[in-house]
């Protein structure tokens, strides 16, 4: 069965320029370790203020996430990416989600 991972992320103010800077890094970096494409938001209107990001991808099951990111974890390049976003990113909040039929 198929999960939907979705990253809803507090952005410290006017740290925008430096998310899109390391987003490209950990692009590169989850493209070497086979995760599948993300989508990402910026809150406009809502709950959420204007320093809201949204990151979603589907895996192919819970399984394969698992073993992602127990993959990325142990993973140098990964580690450096994470140490340097904690001046970046305030707060990370992490859902899965069943996709229904």
């Amino acid at each position: 069965m198929a999960v939907i991972e979705r990253l809803t992320q507090k952005i410290f103010p006017g740290k925008w320029d430096a998310l899109e800077a390391i987003d490209k890094k950990y692009t590169a970096v989850e493209n070497r370790l086979g995760w599948p494409a993300k989508k990402r938001y910026r809150c406009m209107i809502g709950g959420h203020d204007v320093s809201t990001l949204v990151v979603e991808r589907q895996w192919p099951s819970l399984a394969v996430f698992e073993a992602a990111y127990d993959k990325a974890w142990a993973d140098p390049a990964w580690q450096a990416l994470s140490a340097e976003s904690d001046g970046i990113i305030a707060s990370t909040q992490m859902e899965l989600f069943a996709p229904l039929p």
